[in-house]
């Protein structure tokens, strides 16, 4: 992929998201944030290639993958008024038809689309095909950990502006907001496992399940980043300050703190 291709998918992406905007403030407010999120993840794509130390060519193609891995979130929205791909579609496959409806990686030799559709089609799995191998691979790792770091940014920064002013919010919340949690939730998180998005009742439980996102992070780089920016503990403040959610702390900031402390031992 040359640099002028990438730049003809930016001014595409912008047209085309520009097209959603219009007089609800509540579907422009949920627009916006995925607008916003899918530059800030070309940011952290970005960030991540030059810690792993990429190629030129990979850090297009990953910049290409960032910018329109959430592609099916625009049309989604507009539709069913919603983010959850269980009460609407399939936004991975939403995207892969807008793209090939629009034409948009028509100029893209085909072992190289291949790489992009793949990563954009298994970004949001709970888990990776276990066949993925080489750049698929990779640039399918790459965008799981470059589109958590910005949810990581987004959710803290939108549990806030929610805990202030619940009542001027306008972004969807997709569970209802009680002092629960389900115990089932902290017991995957002490075991460090991932916890499907079938098991959430409440909001706390979003919460708890956004905090076991760490067991799925592929690059310690990221890890070092999701501490440095201090999500973690800011996640943990938006919970219930109780013995379960103490528990779950310690077992998430020391599988952290470990993971990255290997990964320092490794290169040396």
């Amino acid at each position: 992929m040359k640099q002028e291709l990438l730049g003809k998918f930016k001014a595409w992406f912008d047209d085309y998201v520009a097209g959603f905007y219009g007089d609800d403030p509540f579907v422009n407010a949920n627009i916006r944030l995925k607008d916003e999120h899918s530059r800030r993840v070309c940011r952290e794509m970005l960030y991540l290639a030059r810690q792993l130390g990429l190629s030129p060519q990979q850090k297009l193609t990953a910049e290409a993958i960032a910018l329109l891995h959430d592609i099916g979130r625009f049309e989604q929205f507009a539709k069913y008024r919603t983010y959850n791909d269980a009460r609407s579609i399939n936004h991975n496959l939403l995207g892969l038809e807008v793209l090939r409806r629009e034409k948009v990686l028509d100029g893209v030799d085909e072992e190289e689309k291949q790489i992009i559709e793949s990563a954009i089609e298994y970004h949001g799995l709970r888990k990776l095909p276990s066949d993925l191998d080489g750049e698929s691979l990779l640039s399918s790792q790459l965008i799981r950990d470059a589109d958590k770091l910005d949810i990581f940014y987004v959710v803290t920064e939108y549990y806030a502006q929610y805990t202030d002013n619940p009542q001027d919010f306008m972004l969807e919340l997709e569970f209802p907001d009680e002092p629960d949690y389900s115990p089932d939730v902290i017991e995957k998180l002490l075991r460090k496992e991932r916890i499907d998005y079938k098991a959430l009742s409440t909001l706390n439980d979003m919460k708890l399940l956004q905090l076991g996102w760490v067991y799925d992070v592929n690059f310690a780089a990221t890890l070092k980043r999701i501490k440095e920016r201090r999500f973690l503990e800011k996640l943990i403040g938006f919970l219930p300050q109780t013995n379960d959610i103490e528990r779950v702390k310690k077992t998430v900031f020391d599988y952290v703190d470990l993971a990255i402390e290997q990964n320092e031992m490794e290169l040396l």
